[in-house]
């Protein structure tokens, strides 16, 4: 028979995450959300030594020829039911894991081995280090194809020079203020070739040129590194654009624009785990204070013989376990080499609305105390909003479901 349980080496090590959300993360919540831009010093302490294991497997593994772009089966399995317990713990901690994070994703989409080896080193070496990824733009927000940063080649040096502005970067101060980290920037190398011309460069700690210009103060997520970039004849060494330095138009290859898409074919099932954990959080919760009042929900009875409150905590249970099982499809996907561009976007899509939808359905249950501060649960509905609109908002994402299933094109469906 087929056996659905977790295979024993997976559980042993989400143990051990279970064990930083509910002793690490979740008793000082609610301290770190009041105290915004404070760093959760303990979390990344008890996270470091595994992130340092893991890159060194990681290494080895590219070293010998046989690292895949998203690692063995249960390596994403285990990395997807990580993410969930950790944002279970507190989503705001949890994106102050000291991982190259979505750089990281970029640099595994289009990054050449060579590229891999030097610039995942660092993560090998003390202290911890921080990556991130700068897309959006003032103006631009997901239309890529309007972006107005720029590289240009010095041909004398053999430099890159970015000029331009990135904003909502998450650990963007973490990777290149605090940290000997790195942020991988999109920039185009020419602006009249749309897409074709966007490429994306790994920008290192120290880069002449790179200023942090704002930290932002944000609704939810308040312990999450948030910042704007600004690049002022910003050089980067050569090697570090990743993928084909030529613009070509129609490419159908993976080391350009369209291979630095296939970041968001791993990121987005990334993001709905996170917010499933958020959904969680706030559905247990709901639901054990509302047994403790006599209130419980008896599974074998119809619809109609349940209380309103009884069928809204059924609600809760089905989208969360609807849109968990969407994710879970999309990584398994990814795990296997198919492509998964549609349900990427379905399940990011899906998991943002289902959070959004169950958190604030948490608070309405609980009542007073829902809205009040003694509890996390106004925390988590401040927190799950940011999942309908980071990496690509659900608009967006219906827009690529509804081409990806009607068979239109960008041009005929905007």
């Amino acid at each position: 028979m087929i056996s659905f349980e977790l295979p024993p080496h997976i559980l042993e090590r989400i143990d051990k995450y279970k064990a930083i959300a509910v002793e690490v993360m979740r008793p000082v919540a609610r301290e770190l959300d009041e105290n915004e831009h404070q760093r959760p010093v303990d979390y990344i302490n008890a996270m470091w030594p595994t992130v340092k294991a893991d890159y060194e497997e990681k290494l080895d593994l590219i070293r010998a020829g046989e690292a895949q772009d998203v690692g063995p089966a249960w390596e994403r399995l285990e990395n997807i039911l990580m993410v969930e317990w950790l944002s279970w713990g507190d989503t705001g901690q949890y994106l102050c894991r000291p991982t190259p994070s979505l750089g990281g994703a970029a640099i595994d989409a289009v990054g050449t081995s060579e590229q891999k080896l030097r610039l995942y080193q660092r993560w090998t070496e003390d202290p911890p280090k921080w990556g991130s990824m700068a897309i959006t733009e003032p103006g631009a927000g997901s239309d890529n194809s309007s972006m107005r940063t720029t590289a240009r080649l010095d041909k004398e040096t053999h430099e890159w020079v970015l000029n331009g502005e990135k904003v909502f970067i998450t650990n963007g101060r973490l990777a290149l203020e605090e940290s000997h980290g790195l942020c991988v920037v999109w920039a185009t190398i020419d602006p009249t070739a749309g897409r074709a011309g966007i490429k994306s460069f790994v920008v290192e700690a120290g880069s002449p040129g790179v200023v942090i210009a704002k930290q932002e103060h944000k609704l939810g997520i308040r312990a999450s590194d948030t910042v704007s970039l600004v690049f002022q004849e910003a050089r980067i060494p050569y090697n570090n654009l990743l993928g084909n330095p030529e613009v070509v138009q129609r490419t159908s290859g993976t080391r350009g624009f369209k291979g630095a898409m296939k970041t968001f074919n791993a990121s987005r099932p990334t993001i709905a785990a996170s917010a499933m954990g958020i959904a969680r959080a706030a559905l247990e919760f709901t639901r054990d204070t509302l047994a403790a009042e006599g209130i419980t929900v008896d599974h074998t009875l119809p619809k109609h013989r349940l209380s309103a409150v009884q069928r809204d905590l059924m609600e809760m249970e089905a989208r969360y376990r609807g849109a968990w099982n969407l994710t879970l499809r999309a990584v398994s996907q990814l795990v296997y080499n198919e492509s998964n561009r549609l349900e990427a976007s379905m399940c990011k899509c899906r998991a943002g609305e289902a959070v959004t939808w169950i958190t604030q359905k948490a608070v309405e249950l609980l009542g007073p105390l829902g809205y009040s501060r003694d509890i996390l649960a106004e925390k988590w509905m401040r927190d799950a909003k940011i999942n309908d609109i980071y990496e690509g908002t659900r608009q967006i994402n219906l827009l690529i479901v509804a081409r990806a299933i009607l068979g239109y094109s960008r041009k005929e469906l905007e």
